[in-house]
């Protein structure tokens, strides 16, 4: 009898700091040492929510790394986990600066030139703005609970929040990720969503621009957005389009549905690199 042997996929997380547009970024990648693995596949790079950081991904990108067979990366934006401080008040085109200066130059300088983006939240909008401007380096994008306008059920959702960070542990553990930066990263972003001059954002008219394949996800619980973000996106977007709404699910579809999610990315991701 023939005995068969399968080689045991080997993989390397190491975490690094670059600098990019005059800031110092960190950043951790996710990577495969085995000779059957393609190396020409796009590398998966994740985007965090408006609260994120590495950590608050949790095992997830490792885990859609092993399931898809591509290399990671995942990153502190400037101001957020071990990143360098935002010092200045956030403008209302701070999603625009972060998909147009910030992301394109790390992934100049992190050679990688062939990208599926995975946004949750605020990370879905700039993914979203990405892959309309900077097409040539986004061969798809995969979107979490992304918003391209604001709603009222947005509003409500943050002042909920805020009034959650002043009551509950809310502070307590959004500071073992952001230390001493935790108030500074939580009313810059509350204030500026609840801001009379943020209601008219609205990133709809990049949407048209996007060409490549795209996945849309929401939770039908979402506290933050209503199905008209996800119908938004499908009904603008110009390339291939896949949308679900995520049952019994809130905000964070990868942690909340966990199981779910990583089967229809895994399913996506894997018709791209067919």
């Amino acid at each position: 009898m023939k005995r068969q042997f399968k080689e045991k996929k080997r993989l390397f997380c190491q975490t690094f700091h670059v600098r990019v547009a005059g800031c110092r970024l960190r950043v951790k990648s996710i990577e495969f040492r085995s000779d059957l693995i393609a190396t020409d596949r796009p590398t998966l790079v994740f985007l965090h929510e408006g609260l994120g950081c590495i950590e608050l991904w949790r095992d997830f990108p490792k885990t859609l790394c092993e399931a898809t067979g591509c290399s990671g990366l995942v990153y502190d934006r400037k101001g957020y986990g071990g990143s360098e401080k935002f010092e200045d008040p956030w403008p209302t085109d701070y999603l625009q600066k972060e998909s147009l200066t910030y992301l394109p130059q790390l992934l100049k300088e992190c050679n990688i030139d062939h990208t599926i983006l995975i946004g949750h939240s605020d990370g879905g909008s700039i993914a979203l703005i990405t892959a309309a401007i900077h097409g040539n380096l986004v061969c798809a994008i995969i979107t979490e609970a992304a918003h391209i306008f604001v709603e009222e059920q947005t509003i409500t959702g943050i002042r909920k929040a805020v009034e959650a960070f002043e009551t509950t542990p809310l502070k307590e553990k959004l500071t073992r990720y952001h230390k001493e930066n935790t108030e500074t990263i939580f009313y810059r972003w509350a204030d500026r969503w609840l801001s009379p001059e943020f209601l008219k954002w609205n990133i709809e008219r990049y949407l048209p621009k996007i060409i490549c394949p795209t996945l849309v996800l929401q939770g039908c619980d979402d506290e933050y957005g209503t199905p008209a973000q996800i119908q938004g996106i499908v009904g603008h977007v110009s390339g291939p389009v896949y949308s679900k709404l995520i049952p019994d699910c809130r905000h964070i579809p990868h942690y909340q549905a966990k199981n779910a999610v990583l089967s229809e990315m895994t399913q996506f991701i894997k018709t791209i690199i067919s």
